[in-house]
């Protein structure tokens, strides 16, 4: 009897020995606890350490994605008394109904798993309670068309910001990777809602409309622009080329005058005055007055003076 019982006694040490083995698995890290105070951090892998009672093995999923739903949950909302959870107020005194969903994992730093090892508990909770907290302060300050038609995107960025601070001071070893929102309205107003939302669409469709109208326009203003400047630029070489052509033969009719007048001084007279006829016959025959003016030649010339009205008293 003596010999089994301390083979017993053998066996039960041994038992107790082994509790100080520990497996890690490959997606954890571990936190061992000495008497309450952290001694070590292992990862995967097996961990050998004292047995129960000495120490105490947490083993934490470092890689595992948790996910909790916070706000408003369609599910439970009938029978919560008063206003549901998530139904919150706006700037402008309305009721929207948020629903959110955090995707969230344990930090991977020693002191993230020391805090969540000491906090595991209350994580859930602590994330519901800032994540409602942040939504509602985003409601409070938008009016419920804006929360209704930019919540959906702009409400997410919000949550990350405010939850991320907020988990620092917390403490609590986590890190929200992702926030989901969606937004409604009771069910008492929606139908009211959903003639706003269509009414908005209609005027966002007409906005998209007159600017394509207004893009369709310029460009034709702009065709229209860009066939004048080369209608002008067309007629503006032309005419440059003609004057250029009416100066050249004017520089050579004159130095052909020029070199007339040196051969044969008689033939400028000649010229002169075959335009003066031309002249001349040009005012007769649109009905001018022509008058030799012989009869008026003094000794000193042309005598003006007998072209002077006399005044008259």
């Amino acid at each position: 009897m003596t010999s089994k019982y301390r083979y017993l006694l053998l066996l039960v040490l041994a038992a107790y020995l082994l509790t100080g083995l520990v497996q890690v698995g490959p997606e954890e890290r571990a936190v061992v606890r000495r008497f309450g105070r952290v001694v070590a951090h292992p990862g995967p892998g097996l961990w050998v350490g004292l047995p129960w009672g000495v120490d105490r093995v947490d083993r934490v999923p470092v890689r595992t994605v948790r996910q909790i739903r916070a706000g408003f949950i369609p599910e439970t909302a009938a029978d919560a008394p008063g206003t549901p959870p998530g139904q919150l107020l706006t700037g402008d005194q309305n009721l929207v109904n948020v629903q959110l969903v955090l995707d969230y994992a344990i930090g991977e730093t020693d002191r993230d798993l020391d805090d969540f090892v000491m906090h595991r508990d209350q994580v859930d909770a602590a994330l519901v309670r800032e994540a409602e907290a942040a939504a509602a302060e985003w409601v409070a300050g938008r009016g419920v068309d804006d929360v209704l038609l930019t919540g959906t995107a702009a409400l997410p960025a919000w949550l990350m910001g405010r939850i991320e601070y907020r988990l620092t001071t917390l403490r609590l070893g986590v890190r929200v990777q992702r926030a989901s929102v969606a937004l409604t309205s009771p069910d008492e107003v929606r139908a009211a809602f959903e003639q706003v939302t269509q009414a908005q669409t209609g005027i966002r469709t007409k906005e998209y409309q007159a600017r394509q109208q207004a893009d369709q326009l310029l460009r034709q203003a702009e065709a229209v622009r860009y066939k004048l400047e080369q209608d002008a630029a067309v007629f503006q070489q032309g005419e440059l080329r003609q004057a250029r052509a009416d100066a050249t033969d004017f520089l050579t009719q004159l130095a052909a005058y020029r070199e007339l007048r040196t051969t044969n001084p008689d033939a400028l007279a000649l010229i002169w005055w075959t335009e003066v006829h031309k002249i001349l016959v040009g005012v007769k025959t649109r009905g001018g007055r022509v008058e030799p003016l012989d009869s008026h030649l003094g000794r000193d010339g042309l005598d003006v003076t007998q072209f002077l009205t006399p005044k008259r008293r």
